[in-house]
């Protein structure tokens, strides 16, 4: 379980169930590799290779990877 820091003051967590703050998102390459295979267990999936977490506050997006945060998406203002 972790706890980051969104931009906006929210203390993001993904401890809750269920988690509102915890995404799982995969690439169409990482999916296609996944359903593809000869032994596919739709009971087996494995965790996407990046970690998304979206703010239910300012809706950030945050990307990690190796549990190292690499990008920052906010929504742009009108």
């Amino acid at each position: 379980m972790a706890k980051f820091g969104c931009k906006c003051g929210k203390i993001l967590s993904n401890s809750a169930v269920p988690n509102e703050i915890e995404l799982n998102v995969y690439t169409d390459v990482e999916w296609d590799a996944i359903i593809n295979k000869e032994n596919f267990d739709p009971l087996n999936i494995p965790l996407p290779k990046q970690e998304v977490w979206r703010c239910p506050n300012c809706e950030r997006l945050y990307f990690f990877k190796d549990n190292e945060l690499v990008k920052t998406y906010a929504l742009e203002k009108d």
